[in-house]
């Protein structure tokens, strides 16, 4: 397919995070993108000014309807939803209305508007506390938060309806997305996040007095929770080559964790923003939080083998150095 050829992308939550890094990947690709986004969380300013944005609900059918319709939409990349764990566990409902009912009402208009492709933003809380670490994408599926279980609701509609109309899906299973954009265009912003690396850079920048660490008593090497941390980077690049094998083989639909296949603990990673900075940032341990299993590490064998795929930013303290210059960056905005 040319760049001529090309339709356009429709991605939800474009002005987040990872839908930001997604936006700036498809871009540089060469593919046409609308973003659709409520800015709750999101932002304006972290999309290229020549990237139309439609403001409002992803679970709005009308409106999802009309921008599938204006700009020509052959594929959605859905970023949209809500994300912290402890909330998802104090309010399940938000979760499955923000995560399970709006993907509902998003595939529904997605499938009248004729659109052939979704790619979906899952997660590996969708295993829940898995037996066997490294996960594979075939291992049970027992989520313990609402959180990834209203993920996995959305991954069986998308293959129930994938079975039923033309239309075949990805669903990328991401493990814990860090970092920024290296050319310094977007990063995280939301204000309150609780990824680790976030939090991290937020006190090494002065914007906290100290980081929490929830619970060192969990079977790991050093006590506290081990993760696979990926750039958001590197997963951005993921949806642009699995947006492209839909396209090559619209017969085919697949499942695919996103992480580097190796693990650090809450302690490895602090340790490595101490090395970065040349500071020791303050500790303060805490009871475990709800909802968190000890380890959670990807077997990334299956979007290696599938997709052309390579990861540019594995290394930790790479990731930690472009958190942070997206801290620095912040705080000079004020």
């Amino acid at each position: 397919m040319t760049t001529a050829e090309r339709f356009t992308v429709l991605v939800t939550g474009g002005a987040g995070y990872i839908g930001s890094h997604a936006v700036l990947a498809l871009r540089d690709a060469g593919w046409p993108v609308v973003v659709v986004d409520n800015l709750v969380t999101g932002f304006r300013w972290a999309l290229p000014d020549d990237v139309p944005l439609v403001e409002g609900d992803v679970g709005d059918t009308a409106l999802v309807g009309r921008a599938i319709a204006e700009y020509g939409v052959g594929a959605i990349m859905h970023f949209a939803g809500s994300i912290v764990v402890p909330e998802s566990v104090s309010d399940p409902l938000k979760y499955y209305g923000n995560n399970t009912a709006a993907s509902r009402n998003l595939i529904e208009v997605a499938v009248r508007g004729g659109v052939r492709h979704f790619i979906f933003s899952s997660t590996a809380a969708t295993y829940g506390a898995p037996e066997e670490v490294p996960v594979r994408e075939d291992a049970p599926t027992h989520p313990i938060n609402p959180y990834g279980a209203s993920k996995l609701m959305t991954e069986w509609m998308l293959r129930d309806v994938a079975a039923a109309h033309p239309m075949n899906y990805v669903a990328l299973r991401y493990f814990n997305v860090a970092g920024a954009d290296p050319q310094g265009r977007t990063g995280q912003s939301t204000a309150g996040a609780t990824h680790l690396i976030k939090i991290a850079a937020e006190a090494a920048t002065g914007k906290r007095d100290h980081v929490s660490v929830f619970g060192t008593d969990y079977d790991t090497p050093d006590g506290t929770g081990v993760r696979d941390y990926i750039h958001v980077s590197d997963l951005a690049s993921a949806h642009v080559h699995a947006l492209q094998k839909l396209v090559d083989d619209p017969a085919a639909s697949h499942v695919m964790n996103c992480g580097y296949g190796r693990g650090f603990s809450v302690q490895q990673v602090l340790d490595a923003v101490d090395r970065v900075t040349n500071l020791k940032l303050d500790r303060r341990v805490g009871p475990r939080r709800p909802g968190d299993p000890a380890a959670l590490v990807a077997d990334n064998a299956r979007i290696l083998a599938t997709l052309p795929w390579r990861p540019e930013r594995d290394d930790l303290e790479l990731i930690v150095t472009d958190a942070l210059a997206w801290e620095r960056k912040l705080a000079e905005r004020g």
